[in-house]
């Protein structure tokens, strides 16, 4: 294919049809628009100019600039021959690029360049995701909702609590279920709910017997209003571990409390081994080994994660036989953000006082040792048949090769995981995309960049569109006025580089 064959005019001719009164539709999805001159589609991603259809948004380039200290030269300027960026230096993402529907078209952009003497070919699409969802973290002891509790906005269920992991809660919301399993609002408003979380805005969700939380990507989570700040530093029992030498000679007893593991010092073996004295001090809950408790308490947005607002609530007994008056008693949470310093009386009832200074200091330690409390969003699809189609004639080579390794898969050139298996199902971190990088149909659907990236005897041997493939440097001349220029995350690594 020709550099002219990435005009404005051409592309119009590859993605639509032109129809009577200068009515353009647009075969870019199942939708079908028909669009008249001067508007959008349903999507607002392409547009009716003068009878051609258009990609509303810029196709995105990334440009590496670092190793040479170039400056980024914006694009649009009179003088632009496509010499301003360096070829070798240069990535097409499938930002703006178009999609392949219906299916059986090359991918928008098949871009060949060479790294390290090796030329490798780049095939760039924007992919209509059906089958997709996002992966949630949320660095929180707080109980948000059970396991399989339903997570809704503005009513309608988009997805579901999923199994808790070390120091957070985890969401799943989306996929194709939702989507389209549902009723036309459910899946509009689970698409919708999809696109913010991916575009980094925030997103208020309830669940069901829990709690409301606000979500937003690279921001801390807001539990019923208040927003968290810190990530445990570990279980109950952890933190005894951690601290136990800190706290010797200072506390004659610690009870940390968490929801999953609650640890108490002296009967803990970090307590045993370095020759602490049984305080007598029985906890609630069921006794697992020494010192580790489950199920002091109900889940809750409380001390640890419980529902407890008074820590002492969870002491079941104290031994006259072996506890003491005077003895020093340290309660805290797995943050920090909670403690309570007490001290046995005459009768043996704890009672509050001042927390000493060496306490204190442990105390504010839990809490320095805390990460920040952070929602994390990973974007999950998977990459089906016009994906592939587009990229080679017989799709199942595509699969093989990139579960091989010989491929590599980015998404507006960020790195994806590929889960192992059948397919191609990837998961990228929505914070490592350039700005912009998501869009959606009114299918529902979620539209999002795929880059597929190979060596160029490889995608012959693929049966690739070998005929599609441009140079690089035709395609900095052909789009350069029109496209958007990033600059390359230094934290990803060159795709060209992982191929070659």
């Amino acid at each position: 294919m020709s550099a002219d064959s990435l005009s404005t005019e051409a592309r119009s001719k590859k993605f639509g049809a032109a129809e009577a009164d200068g009515i353009v539709r647009c075969d870019a999805c199942p939708v079908l628009c028909r669009i008249r001159p001067g508007r959008s589609g349903a999507c607002s991603r392409y547009a009716n100019e003068n009878g051609h259809l258009v990609r509303t948004d810029p196709v995105v380039l990334l440009h590496d600039a670092a190793e040479s200290g170039q400056k980024l030269v914006p694009f649009g300027a009179a003088e632009w021959d496509g010499r301003v960026l360096d070829p070798s230096r240069t990535f097409v993402t499938g930002i703006g690029a178009g999609t392949t529907y219906p299916d059986y078209k090359p991918a928008p952009f098949i871009v060949a360049s060479e790294h390290d003497g090796v030329e490798t070919v780049t095939v760039v699409t924007e992919g209509i995701f059906s089958y997709c969802g996002v992966k949630v973290k949320i660095d929180t002891d707080r109980h948000l909702g059970p396991e399989r509790a339903a997570i809704r906005v503005n009513g309608e269920e988009v997805g579901h609590v999923t199994t808790a992991e070390y120091g957070s809660q985890m969401l799943s919301v989306g996929g194709v279920r939702h989507l389209t399993g549902g009723s036309k609002k459910e899946g509009s408003v689970t698409c919708d709910t999809l696109l913010r979380l991916c575009s980094g805005d925030a997103v208020t969700m309830t669940i069901d017997g829990g709690h409301e939380v606000v979500v937003q990507a690279g921001h801390a989570p807001i539990v019923d209003g208040v927003p968290e700040q810190r990530m445990r530093v570990g279980c109950g029992s952890a933190t005894v571990g951690i601290f136990a030498r800190q706290w010797l000679g200072h506390a004659d007893e610690v009870i940390v409390v968490d929801d999953h593991i609650t640890g108490v010092l002296t009967e803990h073996q970090a307590g045993k081994v370095l020759g602490m004295r049984p305080a007598g001090i029985r906890v609630k809950g069921r006794r697992s080994t020494p010192g580790r408790y489950f199920q002091v308490a109900n889940p809750g947005i409380g001390w640890g994660g419980t529902d407890i607002a008074d820590p002492l609530g969870i002491i079941q007994a104290i031994d006259p036989a072996t506890a003491w008056p005077g003895l020093r008693l340290l309660m805290t949470s797995t943050t920090g953000e909670h403690a309570l310093w007490l001290v046995l009386d005459d009768d043996l009832k704890p009672v509050p006082a001042e927390m000493p200074a060496p306490v204190r200091q442990v105390v504010d330690r839990i809490g320095e040792n805390c990460e920040p409390s952070l929602c994390t969003v990973l974007f999950m699809a998977g990459a089906g048949g016009s994906l592939r189609a587009g990229v080679t004639e017989n799709p199942v080579l595509l699969t093989r090769s990139v579960a091989a390794g010989e491929t590599r898969v980015t998404m507006g050139g960020a790195p994806v995981t590929v889960w192992p298996g059948g397919g191609i199902t990837v998961m990228a971190d929505v914070t490592r995309l350039p700005k912009n990088a998501f869009g959606s149909v009114p299918t529902p659907a979620i539209v999002a960049p795929i880059e597929f990236t190979l060596p160029r005897d490889l995608y012959a041997r693929l049966g690739g569109h070998d005929g599609d493939v441009v140079a690089m440097t035709d395609v900095l001349r052909e789009v350069g006025p029109e496209a958007r220029i990033d600059p390359w995350n230094p934290d990803h690594p060159w795709p060209a580089a992982e191929v070659a």
